[in-house]
């Protein structure tokens, strides 16, 4: 097992650091919720009625989330559904250990943020 004393590598902190910040909202909490209790697509109208947030609003967090790849997006004619990425929310309670020092860093992750484009 990889020894854990030290800080984790800057390229996964910084990918960890983009999920919990994308999460420091209770909205969208409130929709990452939503999404992961329903199970299925709803469009954006759908969960503005559920969360009881502006149109704009919900529109700005959706985005947020999206671009941490939280939620995946269709276009349907001229709708957009959203769903949970169940590949991204099953790792993210590991984070919290990984920060924490609990497990070692999975290697993909560690690659991944380390390959060209990666910010």
């Amino acid at each position: 097992m990889k020894e854990l004393s030290g800080p984790l590598d800057r390229a996964t902190a910084t990918e960890y650091a983009t999920w919990f910040k994308a999460l420091a909202d209770p909205t969208r909490i409130q929709i990452v919720s939503l999404l992961a209790r329903r199970g299925t697509p709803m469009n954006v109208g759908e969960i503005v009625a559920a969360v009881d947030v502006v149109q704009s609003t919900v529109s700005a967090h959706l985005k947020v989330l999206a671009e941490v790849r939280f939620l995946l997006f269709e276009r349907r004619r001229t709708a957009t559904y959203y769903r949970i990425n169940d590949a991204c929310v099953d790792c993210f309670p590991t984070a919290a250990d990984i920060v924490m020092g609990r497990r070692p860093a999975p290697a993909q992750l560690a690659a991944a943020a380390q390959s060209p484009g990666a910010q």
